[in-house]
């Protein structure tokens, strides 16, 4: 089972996200794999179905369209006890973090956050949710053998999409989750602006720098290789710890996860930290003088070398091939 998140009415990105993952592993155990959407519309249902689930339990009563862990809670742990999936998933977004532990407490069941990885364990059918723990140093693979639904929470950006079908037929479940309380009432949801625009889940092409790109002038000669692919800029704990960037940018376990086509590591050495915000992104190219550095073993392709040599070249090059 699926918790797909939505907002405003729209179902959230990392719902899909979710379903790639849940597909594959429901695939594996050869059972069905079913989406829970509350306070939206049939056509976001639909959409669910598309994108892998067999079933869509689908709530639209009012009192659920703005997100409130009371009646979030009590939703979503009703359809827990009454449809018994043996595995259950959601995003680790605000939303997330706020109210599945306490739908883990109301199904008195364990709960794994932040996971990075699902597999399915051949011999036993248990659910590996592998993490990072001790501060990112090692990664935790974590079993429930003893108690059901096993329930995990995936950091958003970490699980590839499934496959599309326009054509793929679901059954789609209207529940009527009457008799829903809650000791608090959402009054409105404002939105944060910020004064910089960095939107590092959407961009296709990101350039990072670490310590090794050596303060602010380095990372002017990034932002001249972003603008030439037309992506942004990134950046590991440690540069922005120095001030060099603003944490906007920061790519990691305590920053953003994320998933270009192309990552472009300069002068980042590859702490585990880092390497679970970005080693799902589909080329990885690894700039760095030490090749002893952890990050070339997530490399798609690796230049042992100044990056203050290469990344003028590299910027030049493609600016050529564009052309004006």
């Amino acid at each position: 089972m699926v918790f797909a998140e939505q907002r405003e009415g729209k179902v959230a990105p990392v719902a899909y996200e979710l379903l790639g993952a849940g597909r594959r592993l429901a695939d594996e155990l050869g059972t069905r794999l079913v989406a829970v959407l509350l306070g939206a519309e049939e056509g976001e249902a639909g959409e669910l179905i598309r994108w892998g689930a067999d079933r869509v339990i689908l709530c639209s009563d009012p009192s659920l369209e703005k997100f409130n862990d009371d009646t979030y809670s009590q939703a979503l742990a009703k359809i827990i006890t009454e449809q018994r999936p043996s595995i259950v998933l959601a995003g680790a977004t605000p939303i997330g973090r706020s109210f599945i532990p306490r739908v883990a407490a109301k199904v008195r069941t364990g709960l794994t956050a932040d996971c990075t990885s699902l597999e399915i364990d051949k011999e036993t059918g248990n659910l590996l949710q592998v993490r990072p723990a001790f501060g990112g140093n090692i990664m935790a693979t974590i079993l429930c053998p003893g108690y059901r639904p096993q329930m995990a929470t995936v950091r958003p950006r970490v699980m590839k999409r499934g496959e599309y079908d326009p054509e793929r037929a679901g059954e789609i479940v209207n529940a009527d989750l009457g008799g829903l309380r809650s000791r608090t009432k959402v009054l409105e949801s404002v939105r944060e602006v910020s004064s910089v625009a960095v939107n590092l889940h959407e961009t296709e092409f990101i350039v990072a720098g670490g310590r090794g790109i050596g303060g602010e002038k380095g990372y002017k000669l990034l932002e001249e290789l972003a603008g030439a692919l037309g992506g942004a800029v990134g950046a590991s704990r440690a540069a922005v710890d120095e001030g060099w960037i603003p944490y906007s940018h920061q790519v990691g376990q305590t920053g953003k996860t994320v998933n270009p086509k192309v990552y472009i590591a300069c002068g980042i050495s590859g702490a585990v930290q880092h390497l679970v915000g970005m080693q799902s992104s589909d080329i990885i190219i690894v700039i760095n003088k030490n090749p002893e550095a952890p990050i070339f073993n997530v490399a798609t392709y690796g230049i042992v070398g100044d990056l203050f040599e290469i990344v003028p070249l590299l910027t030049k090059k493609i600016k050529e091939i564009k052309g004006p």
